[in-house]
């Protein structure tokens, strides 16, 4: 198949540029180079995969267009966007045109150019908001829900906030009436924390992939919040297991939405995340301590039991094997890291 990844050259859409090259696709990146390594991972993807990448911005409607009616791709997985909710604070406006307006032109670009495309969106667990109506309590060194053992699911209903969850949640609803309204072959994967190679975190994004790199570099970082905080992460190679599983089962998954995480089993604090580094570096992180940041939910755990039921979907990579496979990587890549 033809397969167009926009973000191409960032952590997520990278991996599925290699990912779906190697499995024997044409594969084609859409990336504008601006975020932190992204020029290399595009020259990353090219040398090591022959993925070219052609630098178009997703807020620039007609250059999309014409990519996109050049390329005839046959599935599309949209990741481009801005990708942090304190960025989206600073600059709603930004926000909302790379998330909002940038999903809605890729997606009147496959409308008008390539209707029959599958059309995947990297979308986020952030369209549920804060959830204030969810007991919660705190365990040990984190926070757990009360009443949703296995997490939260598609049927909770959403709630936008900050300025990203508006951009992103705007876009997911796009998507996913796309294919009620003109029967695109679209499918909304709400994802959780993702982490694995090629991520170069930063301090507002990519918590793993930070906190990682600056243990191995003897750096601070600082927790924001009580560091109680608990995301279920999940590694970049069922990500993408789950991208497949949705192309492949688009007689099933089109028009659908589906939670995408670690689920229960693969829950993990940021001061668990801190403890597992200092037993893998044999030295302690040094942490300072920050206020709460807005927007921050105490606790996000996807319940992925529909993506499972449905597209035979599950998360394979347990917490403490991903996060050694990360550590590996960052310390052999160490100089190229932010």
């Amino acid at each position: 198949m033809r397969i167009l990844v926009t973000g191409g050259a960032g952590f997520i859409g990278s991996n599925a540029c290699a990912r779906f090259s190697g499995a024997g696709h044409e594969v084609l990146s859409l990336d504008n180079l601006s975020r932190v390594g992204s020029e290399r991972n595009a020259t990353w993807v090219r040398e090591t995969h022959a993925v070219a990448n052609e630098n178009v911005d997703v807020r620039d409607a007609a250059a999309v267009e014409a990519l996109v009616a050049r390329f005839a791709p046959e599935v599309v997985i949209h990741c481009a966007g801005q990708v942090a909710v304190t960025t989206s604070v600073v600059d709603p406006r930004r926000d909302f045109e790379e998330n909002s307006l940038g999903t809605f032109n890729v997606l009147e670009a496959v409308r008008c150019k390539a209707p029959r495309a599958i059309f995947v969106f990297a979308s986020t667990n952030k369209v549920y908001g804060g959830m204030e109506d969810v007991h919660l309590e705190l365990s040990g060194q984190r926070w757990r829900y009360v009443d949703l053992p296995r997490g939260a699911s598609e049927e909770r209903p959403l709630d936008f906030h900050s300025p990203y969850g508006c951009s992103k949640g705007a876009a997911d609803q796009y998507v996913r009436d796309y294919a009620r309204i003109y029967g695109l072959r679209t499918v909304v994967l709400r994802q959780s924390c993702i982490y694995g190679y090629r991520q170069f975190g930063v301090e507002d994004q990519g918590w793993v992939a930070w906190f990682t790199i600056r243990s191995l570099k003897r750096q601070p970082v600082t927790i924001f919040g009580d560091g109680c905080q608990v995301r279920d992460v999940l590694f970049i190679d069922d990500l993408l297991d789950a991208y497949a599983a949705a192309i492949e089962r688009i007689d099933v998954a089109a028009g659908r939405v589906y939670n995408v995480g670690g689920g229960a089993a693969n829950a993990l604090s940021l001061r668990e995340l801190v403890s597992k580094l200092d037993a893998l570096n044999g030295y302690p992180l040094q942490v300072a301590d920050g206020d709460w940041r807005p927007g921050d939910q105490r606790v996000f755990i996807a319940d992925v039991g529909k993506m499972e039921r449905e597209l035979g979907w599950a998360p394979k990579v347990g917490v403490d094997q991903g996060v050694s496979r990360l550590h590996a990587w960052v310390k052999d890549n160490l100089t190229a890291m932010p």
